[in-house]
């Protein structure tokens, strides 16, 4: 059992302290969706054949699809003032909440990172500009780490800049969202003026040669669905991650109203008017400048003025800040302290979270568009669809939202199942084991699968999320479990 049921981070947010309203919530959705990875998956559904608007299209709908287990894992948080893995604790136990809630955490390290490097990277280009050297090449990196040692100095000085703001805590987090939102919001309207009228206006802009020449190589006519199905997981599974974790902010929202009225209004106008803004900036590089840019950073740092290419880093820096912190540090930060709560905080859940994401080398993870979409996007979304499937069947139907908050902080109360752990969720989360075979040959490339088994992972978080759920409650009404309510 854990050797603390919680500890002042983990405890449940008195009402005295619930403030965040539905600006808060719509500033953190601009603020983490206005980030290169967003710019780069509409980008990514271009190159794969899609027409601009058929991008656009798939990213909206990915984005309302998601949005729905979002707002419903977040009641959970408004409720009770709860965050994710103590919300965990019904389904799992207060021991077994560690698996999913580990697992939620390792996803989160890799996209911290995923975005660090990309922060330092920004970083790096703006330090070229402003003080007049030559960026490196392949040539100049040090050996093992592959990073030239400007680029790795200023990785780690956007890495201290992440972990400043976590030292600081939530209340600081919150402050930055604020800030950050208006600003990024600028910018990408700015990055989309440039790219219509240095390409000569929309028509030009959206041309078939200009689709032509970012698709490349492929050929003939292009087989819609082939692509939208998995494009479409990828959508979803980019915020399949926060749609676990949501209660870790909910938790501090004044009402139901807000945290819905906040994020229904941001999260899929944002990410669709950004994927739109990297979708114009794209086709304009290839007007402008005569090859396809997939990089925000690259793009900038092709224009004639200095100022302005500094300007743009640092909001581009901003942007990244933004997102790392609220979407990859808050959860592995609890999740951690989860695990060990008498020794871990809020505060050094972060630091292990940074810590985490130098020694994964991420660089090397963020290399090509159609990994990054259909192999890491997909992959980790079918891990994180079972747990969600559990999470909604336990809260929404055995338990009808009814929590004993008091028996959540139990080791030894009506959560406690077997030796602190719910066999039953555990095995329910093998319903990600059906998308298994099909990652697997997408990962390698060398494996060969039958097209049903390609076709559950190509829709991974749907299936492990409805298979994970189906069995979760076949396996808890066999066996005549009681929900326990407060």
């Amino acid at each position: 059992m854990p050797d603390s049921p919680a500890n002042a981070d983990l405890a449940p947010v008195p009402p005295a302290h619930r403030t965040w309203r539905a600006r808060h919530f719509a500033g953190l959705w601009v603020g983490m969706a206005v980030c290169i990875p967003t710019y780069t998956l509409a980008s990514g559904l271009l190159a794969q054949g899609m027409r601009w608007d058929q991008a656009l299209w798939t990213i909206l709908l990915g984005n309302l699809i998601v949005l729905i287990p979002l707002s419903l894992n977040a009641h959970a948080g408004a409720r009770y003032g709860i965050p994710f893995p103590v919300l965990l604790r019904a389904s799992f136990g207060p021991l077994g909440a560690n698996l999913p809630a580990l697992m939620r955490a390792l996803v989160a390290c890799g996209w911290f990172g995923i975005q660090t490097w990309i922060g330092g990277a920004a970083l790096y280009t703006m330090c070229a500009v402003v003080f007049g050297f030559t960026p490196a090449t392949s040539a100049d990196a040090l050996p093992v780490l592959g990073l030239s040692p400007g680029q790795f100095a200023c990785f780690l000085v956007f890495w201290a800049m992440n972990m400043a703001v976590v030292w600081y805590g939530i209340g600081a987090i919150k402050r930055l969202e604020v800030l950050a939102a208006p600003l990024l919001l600028l910018m990408g309207l700015g990055l989309l003026a440039w790219s219509v009228t240095a390409s000569g206006g929309f028509a030009v802009l959206f041309a078939e040669a200009t689709f032509a020449e970012i698709r490349g190589s492929a050929d003939g006519p292009v087989d819609f669905g082939a692509i939208f199905w998995p494009g479409l997981t990828a959508v979803v599974g980019f915020w399949a991650t926060l749609s676990l974790n949501i209660p870790d902010f909910t938790r501090y929202a004044r009402s139901q109203r807000d945290h819905l009225i906040g994020q229904a209004v941001a999260l899929p106008t944002t990410m669709t008017l950004f994927a739109f803004i990297g979708i114009a900036a794209t086709c304009a590089s290839v007007v402008v400048f005569g090859e396809v840019i997939w990089d925000p950073v690259l793009l900038v740092s092709r224009f004639d003025a200095p100022i302005v290419i500094a300007l743009a880093l640092a909001l581009i820096v901003l942007a990244t800040l933004s997102t790392n912190i609220a979407a990859n540090v808050v959860s592995p930060a609890n999740d951690f302290t989860h695990v060990w709560p008498k020794k871990l905080s809020f505060r050094r859940g972060g630091l292990l979270t940074g810590v985490i994401g130098i020694g994964i080398f991420p660089w090397r993870l963020y290399t090509d568009l159609s990994n990054y979409i259909f192999t890491w996007l997909i992959g980790y979304s079918t891990l994180l669809g079972s747990i969600a499937g559990i999470m909604l069947i336990d809260y929404y139907v055995i338990r009808r939202t009814r929590l004993d908050l008091d028996g959540l902080y139990q080791t030894d109360g009506p959560y406690t199942y077997r030796n602190g752990v719910n066999s039953r969720a555990v095995l329910a989360l093998l319903g990600c084991l059906p998308a298994l075979p099909g990652f697997l040959a997408q990962a390698t490339g060398w494996i060969d699968v039958p097209d049903l088994l390609d076709a559950l992972y190509i829709h991974g978080w749907f299936v492990s999320l409805a298979v994970s759920g189906i069995a979760y409650l076949f396996l808890m009404r066999s066996h005549r479990l009681t929900p326990s309510y407060g």
